[in-house]
C-alpha cells in the first residue's frame, strides 16, 4: 500500500513556496511550512508520488500541471465569507456611492454601470452588491453588469449554484431573505432576478494577459484578498486595479487593508458612513 511521507525538506518547501507565489501571489513564510506539508500530502497520495520533491517536478513539468495548480490553490485558500459583510462599507456603497455614480453617469448621458467583485469566493459578495443595487431603486432600466472573479474553480462552482446555508446569513436582515431568496431543501437559493445580474469567471489576479480582457470598471470590490500577498504582490494587483478603474471610480478594500505606500493613484475619501479609495 502506498504511504506518502509526511516530511517536507526545507529546500523543497522553498521551491514550492516560490512556485505558488509566482503563479498567484500567495505568500507562505518559513513558519508556514507545516501548512503546505499537511495540506498537500493528500496530493502525493493522489498521484502516487514518493515525496514532495517529486510533487514539485510534477507541478513544473506534467502536462496536467495547470489543472493541478488549480487544485493546489483550492486546497490552500480560505474562502470564509457571508452576505452583507462589513455593514458600514456597504451602507456607504448603497447610500452614498451609488447616488454619486448615478449623478455622474447621467451627466455623461450614460445608463450603464460595471462593478467587479475580485476574489468573490462563494458568491455572497456579488449577490449582496446586486441586492443593494436593486434595493436602491436608482437604476431601473439601466444596464448593470457585476463581474465576479476568483482563482478557485471550486468556489466559483458553488457561487454559480447560488445556494447557501445558515452561516452565510449571520448579518442578513430577514426582509432581504424574504424578498431575494427561496428556500430549497433547507438552504436559501438566490432568486433569478439577482442571479442574472452577476457573471462569474475564473481569474488569477497575477495573470496580466487575462486581466487585460476585463475592461474598465466603475467600482471594484476586493475585500480581504490582498492581505494574502506580500508588498510586491499587493503593488502588482493594485496597479492592475488602477488600470481598470475609470477616473473617479471607487476601490473598496477590506477594513484591515490599506494602500499606504502601495499606490498614489488613489485618494482616501471620507464618506459619511465609511472611508473608501477613489481613483484620481
Amino acid at each position: 500500500m502506498f504511504e506518502p511521507p509526511c516530511e517536507m525538506r526545507d529546500t523543497t518547501f522553498r521551491l514550492l513556496r516560490d512556485l505558488i507565489y509566482n503563479y498567484c501571489g500567495l505568500t507562505f513564510d518559513d513558519r508556514s511550512k507545516y501548512v503546505l506539508e499537511k495540506r498537500l500530502a493528500q496530493r502525493l497520495a493522489e498521484h502516487q508520488l514518493r515525496d514532495f520533491h517529486e510533487y514539485y517536478h510534477f507541478l513544473i513539468y506534467d502536462k496536467n500541471r495547470d489543472q493541478e495548480l488549480n487544485t493546489v490553490i483550492d486546497i490552500l485558500t480560505i474562502n470564509e465569507t457571508y452576505f452583507f459583510r462589513e455593514e458600514l462599507q456597504l451602507k456607504a456603497f448603497a447610500e452614498e456611492i451609488l447616488p454619486l455614480l448615478k449623478a455622474r453617469k447621467e451627466k455623461e448621458d450614460k445608463r450603464s454601470i460595471r462593478i467587479w467583485s475580485a476574489g468573490c469566493s462563494t458568491g455572497e459578495e456579488p449577490y449582496t452588491i446586486g441586492i443593494l443595487i436593486r434595493q436602491s431603486g436608482l437604476f431601473h432600466g439601466w444596464d448593470i453588469e457585476i463581474f465576479a472573479s476568483d482563482i478557485s474553480h471550486r468556489v466559483l462552482q458553488s457561487a454559480r449554484k447560488g445556494e447557501y446555508g445558515k452561516s452565510s446569513f449571520r448579518s442578513t436582515d430577514a426582509r432581504y431573505l424574504e424578498e431575494y431568496f427561496t428556500k430549497v431543501d433547507g438552504r436559501q437559493r438566490v432568486n433569478d432576478s439577482i442571479r442574472n445580474m452577476v457573471n462569474f469567471g475564473y481569474l488569477n489576479l497575477f495573470d496580466d494577459d487575462r486581466i487585460s480582457l476585463v475592461g474598465k470598471m466603475d467600482i471594484i470590490f476586493c475585500r480581504n484578498v490582498i492581505i494574502y500577498f506580500d508588498r510586491e504582490g499587493k503593488k502588482k494587483v493594485i496597479h492592475n486595479f488602477e488600470n481598470h478603474l475609470v477616473s473617479g471610480g471607487y476601490l473598496l478594500l477590506g477594513h484591515s487593508e490599506s494602500l499606504m505606500n502601495l499606490s498614489t493613484a488613489f485618494r482616501l475619501e471620507h464618506l459619511k458612513n465609511d472611508m473608501v479609495y477613489q481613483r484620481v
